[in-house]
Parts: C-alpha cells; sequence; structure tokens
C-alpha cells in the first residue's frame, strides 16, 4: 500500500489562502484526471470541501508523489507553488488512513462533530469511480472511512460535540439567542440550490421561519427545492422559487439571507446589501460614525482600541514638570514622565503626586552632586512609600465603542470563494458571518468527552484497515500458486490418460477429485498462514517469499493482481 495524501485545510491555511485555491467541479475532475495521467500514480480522488482540499493517490514513489501531487494542487487551483507549499500537509500509507478516517468522523472538521463530510466523502469517491481513477485502494479506503464514520456518529455522542456548518452559522448569527427563537416568523432568502444550500434551507424549514425563498442560476433546481421544503411533512414553511436576477428585490423583503454557490466572484456586493438594508428601514446603511472602511475597524466594523491622549496642563495642575517633553499615550504620573529628570525634579514629581503641591527643595551647596542627588532620592522613595505606590505605566484605555444599530438583516455566506463581500462586515444594520468568522468562533468551541471515544475507534480502524490491506498485497500471489498448483494436477491427469487409455469417466473423475483433495490439504495451512502473517505489521515480505519458494511467474501475480484491480474501478459507495 502506497497511499498519498497532499492537501490543505482551515487548520493549515488562512481562509484567504483556501479562498484562492477552491476548485471548481471541472477543475476537481481535471486534477483527478491528471494525476493519474502522471507517472507515480495509479490511482486519484479529490476530496474538496469549503474548509479543505485533499488530493488522495496510490503512488510508487513516496518523493516523487509529493512533487508532483503538489505541483497539480498549485496548476489547478491557479495558487503558485511557492505561496502553497507553506499550508500544504502529507501524510503517507497509515498515517494517510488516519487523517481519512479522522475526517470522515467529523474530528478534522471546523465544527468538530458534524456529519455533512460523509456526504462529501461520499461525493468524492463517486466521482472517482465516474472517472475509473478510483481502483481497489482507494475504493477500499473511502468505503471504509464512510463506515468508520457511521460507526463513530451512532457508537458515540459525537453529535453532542458538534453540529453542521450551517446549524452553527445559525447560532452566529442568532448571537447566543435559541436559534428557534430568533428564527421564528423570519422571512428566508437562500441563494443557491446545491447541498449545502438545501441544507441551508432545511435547516430554517425546521427551525421555524415563515417563508423561503430559494434563488438559483437554475430556475429548475430552485422549484425542485421549494416544492420539497413545501411538501416536508414536518414544517408548513412557505417556500417559493426565483431566478437568480430577482435576488436584490428579496433581499430588500428577507430577514435571513443565506448563500452557498459555486460562483467565482461575489453574489452579493457591498452596495447591494447597502441598498437592501435601505429599501427596508428607509435609512442608508453607512457605516457607523468614527470608523471609515479600512481605519481602526476590526472585522466586525467595531473600532480598534486607541491610545488615551495626554492629559492637558489644566488637568495636571502645578505638576513641576514639562508637559510639552512627555512622550504622549501616557499619564504624566506614570514613570515614563519622569524619566530622564534630575534628582530635585524627581523629588517635587514625587511630592506633587502625593499631595498635588510643588515642593520647592533647591539643591544643598557644599554637598558633593552625588550625595545630594542620593538624599533627593531618598526622599523620593519615602514620598513614594507613604503614598503606597511607585508611579507606573499606565496601559492605554480603549476609547468608547461606537453602538451599532441593532440588525434587520442577517446574512449566512457558506461559500469558498465567498458569495458575500466582506466591507458588509462594516455596513451598519448587517450581521454578517462567514467562513472566516465562523473559523474565528470555533476555535474556542469546547471539545465533548465523545471525541476520546471516537479517536480510540479511529485507531482501531485504521489497525484492522493496515492488517486487511497486507492480507490483500497477498491475495494474488495465493491466487496464483493455487492456479499453478491446477495446472499440474490437470497435467498429471491428462499423462495418466496417456498411459491408462482404457480408464473409464467414473475411474477418470475419482482419480482427479483426489488428486485435488491432496492438493489442496496441501496447500491450505501454508496458504491460511501466509495470509495471516502478512497481515501483521512487517508481513510485506511473505508475498516475496511465497514466490521465491514456489517459482511462480512475477507476470502471472500482476495479471490477477490487474484482474482485480479493474473489478474495484467500478463498484459503488458504500
Amino acid at each position: 500500500m502506497s497511499l498519498l495524501v497532499v492537501g490543505l485545510s482551515h487548520r493549515s491555511a488562512p481562509v484567504s489562502v483556501l479562498e484562492r485555491a477552491s476548485l471548481s467541479a471541472d477543475a476537481q475532475l481535471k486534477l483527478v484526471q491528471d494525476t493519474v495521467a502522471a507517472e507515480p500514480a495509479a490511482e486519484a480522488a479529490v476530496l474538496a470541501t469549503c474548509n479543505r482540499i485533499e488530493l488522495y493517490a496510490d503512488v510508487d514513489k513516496f518523493h516523487a508523489g509529493v512533487a508532483e501531487l503538489s505541483t497539480l494542487l498549485a496548476q489547478h487551483s491557479g495558487v503558485g507553488l511557492e505561496e502553497l507549499t507553506p499550508y500544504l500537509y502529507v501524510h503517507y500509507e497509515d498515517r494517510a488512513v488516519h487523517h481519512l478516517f479522522s475526517v470522515a468522523c467529523g474530528l478534522d472538521s471546523m465544527v468538530v462533530g458534524e456529519g455533512q463530510i460523509l456526504g462529501q466523502i461520499k461525493d468524492a469517491l463517486a466521482r472517482a469511480q465516474d472517472l475509473h481513477t478510483a481502483g481497489r485502494l482507494l475504493n477500499d479506503l473511502f468505503q471504509q472511512a464512510l463506515r468508520v464514520g457511521k460507526r463513530a456518529h451512532s457508537e458515540t455522542g459525537i453529535d453532542r460535540a458538534g453540529q453542521s456548518l450551517v446549524t452553527f452559522g445559525l447560532e452566529q448569527l442568532a448571537a447566543g439567542a435559541d436559534v428557534r427563537t430568533w428564527a421564528e416568523g423570519k422571512k428566508a432568502l437562500v441563494i443557491g440550490a446545491g447541498s449545502m444550500s438545501s441544507l441551508a434551507a432545511a435547516t430554517l424549514a425546521r427551525s421555524g421561519v415563515a417563508e423561503i425563498v430559494v434563488a438559483n442560476r437554475t430556475f429548475e433546481r430552485a422549484e425542485r427545492l421549494a416544492q420539497i421544503l413545501s411538501e416536508g411533512d414536518d414544517t408548513d414553511v412557505l417556500a417559493r422559487a426565483v431566478p437568480m436576477d430577482a435576488v436584490p428585490a428579496e433581499l430588500t423583503r428577507a430577514d435571513v439571507a443565506v448563500s452557498c454557490t459555486g460562483a467565482t466572484g461575489l453574489v452579493l456586493t457591498a452596495d447591494a446589501v447597502a441598498t437592501a438594508v435601505e429599501g427596508r428601514t428607509g435609512v442608508p446603511a453607512a457605516e457607523p460614525a468614527g470608523v471609515r472602511a479600512g481605519e481602526g475597524a476590526g472585522p466586525t466594523g467595531v473600532p480598534e482600541a486607541a491610545e488615551t491622549p495626554l492629559q492637558g496642563a489644566g488637568a495636571d495642575e502645578n505638576c513641576p514638570l514639562d508637559l510639552s517633553s512627555v512622550p504622549s499615550g501616557f499619564s504624566v504620573m506614570g514613570e515614563a514622565a519622569v524619566a530622564g529628570m534630575d534628582a530635585a525634579t524627581l523629588e517635587q514629581h514625587g511630592a506633587w503626586a502625593a499631595s498635588g503641591t510643588t515642593v520647592d527643595r533647591p539643591r544643598e551647596t557644599g554637598r558633593p552632586a552625588a550625595e545630594a542627588d542620593a538624599a533627593l532620592i531618598t526622599a523620593l522613595a519615602a514620598t513614594a512609600t507613604r503614598v503606597g505606590r511607585i508611579p507606573e505605566r499606565r496601559r492605554p484605555e480603549p476609547v468608547a465603542e461606537v453602538p451599532r444599530p441593532q440588525p434587520v438583516l442577517f446574512l449566512l455566506d457558506l461559500a469558498m470563494p465567498r458569495d458575500v463581500d466582506a466591507a458588509v462586515h462594516r455596513l451598519a444594520g448587517v450581521r454578517l458571518v462567514d467562513i472566516e468568522s465562523l473559523a474565528d468562533a470555533s476555535a474556542d468551541a469546547p471539545m465533548a468527552a465523545d471525541v476520546d471515544m471516537v479517536r480510540r475507534i479511529v485507531a482501531d480502524e485504521v489497525a484492522a484497515f493496515g492488517a486487511a490491506q497486507r492480507a490483500a498485497h497477498i491475495t494474488p500471489t495465493v491466487v496464483a500458486l493455487r492456479s499453478m498448483a491446477a495446472d499440474v494436477v490437470a497435467g498429471e491427469i491428462a499423462r495418466l490418460e496417456g498411459r491408462l487409455p482404457g480408464l473409464d469417466d467414473k475411474h477418470r473423475a475419482e482419480i482427479t477429485q483426489t488428486v485435488k483433495r491432496v492438493v489442496d490439504k496441501l496447500l491450505h495451512a501454508p496458504t491460511v498462514r501466509v495470509k495471516q502473517l502478512a497481515a501483521e505489521p512487517g508481513g510485506a515480505g511473505y508475498a516475496d517469499a511465497l514466490r521465491t519458494l514456489f517459482d511462480l511467474d512475477p507476470e502471472t501475480v500482476a495479471s490477477v493482481s490487474r484482474a482485480e484491480n479493474s473489478t474495484e474501478k467500478n463498484r459503488g459507495p458504500a
């Protein structure tokens, strides 16, 4: 087994890189085809979601495989190889199996425990099967990953650790409120009719929205999704379909909009969203006062913390220091204000800080400067002791946050690359949750105790899969051995017939059956035992030993393996 995976995800790359590297459906197909056409790879499959792009392949050379797969990912994503390489991760053989099984269980998802990934893995396998790029290894791997994911969800409480990206996104829109309470009676607009958009629409319907409008470039798909929603037994939501050019008007009516399309450009610009909000409220959706685009605003439009300006002379009356020479950003009571002052001034400042009055204590004459400074510093220390503190630097104090109006439009952008302009974050009256903000929010999500149970399941399944693959590796050799034994039996029966031409059919059949039973009994124990040994770690050498001991033709073994592989390429997903 030479399984190799090269990829990047939300754990290894920033959202901006994932967004640029995202693959269209056509690009995914071309990438798989080019991978199997490359010399190191015999099989290939692509797993591409909104927060990961992974290329799986069966390769015969590790280093050449890594170089080739990395280059192909860069070419088809449009991101230069030098720029992409720092964000790529590589897993090989058992580690690659462990990675995919963990992904299938939701352990590597942005929202831990989410189950959507199982459908995406199933789709990736189906695409590879349609293109005939999935042989025995990838068929076994992906189908086993689906079984492991289902086992994790049925045997543990991993579902409690997280939820779908859609549900998590709606929770972020609700900002801590109960989603059903927040969604009740709202009008929703769903842009797109793919699997993620369909899930979003179904989730909104179950959450209690009053109306769902579906917009899609292919109007028939929008109609089909709207019909499914309307006919659902578990909801009574009103659903209808509209063409994409109706989105601006529908956005004005909507309370919440979810967008997840395959578009390469923006679906909703900041201007379009601002127009929709103004159409709802009659008030322009401008940026909050005091915040300008790109200046002093964070991703949510809240002004960044600013340093407190230096207190003016009016606030520090009679201070013995020259305020104009004090560095800005600090209180004149702090250590930065007194740095570099002579001892006499230091004492004056200490007395002023304690009582608000200045001390006019001229330098004593007839005493060395060092002694005079020491005495004055001692006096300053005494003042600090009496006050009970040492002048210290004050941290900059943030300015008061500019209040934002309550949102009248909620936007959830689940697309990669993004459908909604990031500048919408700065619009008043709008709350936007996108992949980037979901990644930030999920970083602080608590891990469920069931995650440990799932990790144990993954470890057990990886060991079992490795054993099965090692055992399967020797199967062509065993088949070739039994085929050779059958040929020997047939040859010896033919020789017997030449020596005993009068042998009747009954006796010939009995002799043939007896010889076959002898051969089967002789081969049974060695072939069963060699499969068991081959399944253990380090058992790959038993196939070579079997070929050597019985002088098996390598081409015969290879032909058996090719025949098995050709039947595996068209197996349907589990």
